[in-house]
């Protein structure tokens, strides 16, 4: 599991008290990956926990948003993906174990998951930035307005945190692929 509160909420969808408050939520693969056919995946997907490529021609970093949780020191993280360009792709391919990597600039990429919580975030423009090795990069939401980014610069408070909580864990239609897995 990821970030997360060992404190606990009282849930006020279900009125069950929660042991744990997640503070970070991911996805396994791009939103892309859901539109191929199972039985095609094997041929068309090549896919780790930090890269996919789809069809040799598609390419998609995962990352994490980092989102300010006012009152504590550590963020609040969204797991995602982004498609990013072939050079670009080749480029943090290349560089994957090479100390000072952090040092690149950023780069553009395009949300590829569904954050139904933000509304339509597919295809959200994002800056790519690189981190240390051994750490998935962070992307950060370029259009100022979009609520995410918002969220994003003006971090969030804990009652927002047990709120996306209880809307992720209760959740009827919900992507069934989010999860509060490490990020």
């Amino acid at each position: 599991m990821g970030s997360e509160l060992r404190s606990g909420f009282a849930c006020r969808v279900c009125g069950e008290r929660h042991d744990v408050l997640p503070l970070s939520y991911s996805v396994k693969a791009p939103l892309a990956v859901t539109a191929i056919p199972l039985d095609e995946l094997e041929q068309r997907v090549v896919i780790t926990p930090d890269q996919c490529v789809i069809d040799g021609k598609d390419f998609y970093l995962r990352g994490r948003i980092l989102v300010p949780v006012i009152g504590l020191d550590e963020p609040f993280v969204w797991g995602v993906w982004a498609e990013i360009s072939p050079k670009n792709f080749l480029r943090s391919n290349n560089l994957w174990n090479v100390p000072g990597r952090e040092n690149e600039p950023p780069f553009p990429g395009w949300l590829n998951t569904e954050m139904f919580l933000f509304g339509n975030t597919v295809n959200l423009e994002v800056d790519v930035k690189t981190q240390i090795v051994g750490r998935r990069p962070h992307f950060i939401v370029r259009d100022q307005n979009h609520p995410l980014a918002i969220e994003q610069r003006n971090g969030i408070t804990l009652q927002r945190a047990e709120e996306i909580a209880e809307t992720i864990l209760h959740a009827q239609n919900a992507n069934e692929s989010a999860t509060s897995e490490a990020v």
